[in-house]
């Protein structure tokens, strides 16, 4: 399993705008070939940024994704500067422990 955790942060005024971003695509993603989940968590501090967690199957089909037409118009009509409080981090991690 792969996991691509983005830490974005959003000023307050914007967060309703970036969840609805999510909403308005929400299924899309899942039609991905090797995609297992995402998951968005909203920050309870205001220093805290968001942040979207999406589950693969292995680092390729990621990459796949990130080259293909559904992540291009995902990403066509981007935030203006003024809705972050600074600079998204991108992280990926590989599972290597897994409870349930």
């Amino acid at each position: 399993m792969f996991i691509v955790a983005n830490r974005i942060p959003i000023a307050e005024e914007w967060q309703d705008e970036f969840e609805n971003r999510f909403r308005k695509r929400a299924g899309e993603i899942d039609k991905q070939p090797g995609f297992v989940s995402m998951q968005i968590l909203k920050p309870l501090s205001a220093d805290a940024p968001y942040v979207v967690l999406t589950h693969w199957q292995d680092e390729n089909v990621f990459k796949e994704w990130i080259n293909s037409d559904d992540f291009k118009l995902a990403h066509q009509n981007p935030l203006p500067r003024e809705a972050f409080t600074g600079k998204p981090v991108m992280e990926k991690h590989q599972v290597v422990i897994s409870t349930q």
